[in-house]
């Protein structure tokens, strides 16, 4: 039955080590409870385009969908909340969707300031040996190799941090297909509506733009 069906191992994020330097991090393991995983993959949007999507501009299938409301429900808020050491239950959630990367994604930033908290959790079944498309916990902005923590993007590997004036993070260019999905809490509903409204305008850029 699928309503009985529960998708996020709450359990990984409670036993992963929080990191505090440069900024509060932690990456959990076996995020996805494995019995999910089949469902979830064959569900994943078909996104054609590069970027990140809100989920409200595709049809998600019935997993997919319930696995996103879990993501946006209380309980993976508070379970963060104590990780991360900031109540993050007054902060509206944007939850995007992404499935292609281009080569100039992922340079060294640390999100605006309208960003309090990022949940992301990566869904591909294997990825490069390489540092390409695996994100780097970055002391600084000028080198991948100053780095404290590298992210597998594999399926279940979840990455939440806090944002800071120095939470420096990015990726070796990549080019090709890299799943994700991230859940951000913002600063405010105005927020919210904005990034929304954008990233609706950059969708429709794309479709223009991008053959």
């Amino acid at each position: 039955m699928l309503a009985n069906v529960v998708y996020v191992n709450l359990d990984a994020v409670r036993s992963a080590a929080l990191s505090t330097e440069p900024y509060p991090f932690f990456l959990a393991t076996d995020f996805l409870v494995a019995q999910a995983i089949d469902d979830l993959r064959s569900e994943f949007p078909a996104i054609t385009k590069p970027g990140f999507l809100t989920v409200e501009k595709k049809t998600l299938g019935e997993h997919f969908r319930r696995f996103v409301e879990e993501l946006e429900g209380p309980e993976i808020t508070e379970v963060l909340s104590q990780k991360l050491g900031l109540d993050l239950h007054p902060f509206p959630r944007l939850t995007t969707i992404r499935k292609f990367s281009r080569g100039n994604d992922g340079r060294p930033h640390t999100d605006s300031e309208s960003k309090v908290s990022s949940l992301l959790v990566y869904m591909n079944d294997s990825w490069l040996d390489g540092g390409e498309g695996r994100l780097r916990v970055l002391r600084g902005p000028d080198d991948f190799d100053n780095m404290v923590l590298e992210v597998p993007p594999t399926m279940g590997a979840a990455f939440a941090f806090l944002r800071r004036d120095n939470s420096w993070h990015g990726h070796m260019p990549f080019t090709g297909e890299r799943r994700v999905v991230q859940v951000t809490w913002l600063r405010d509903a105005g927020e919210l509506e904005r990034k929304k409204k954008r990233n609706t305008f950059a969708q429709v850029l794309k479709g223009i733009f991008e053959r």
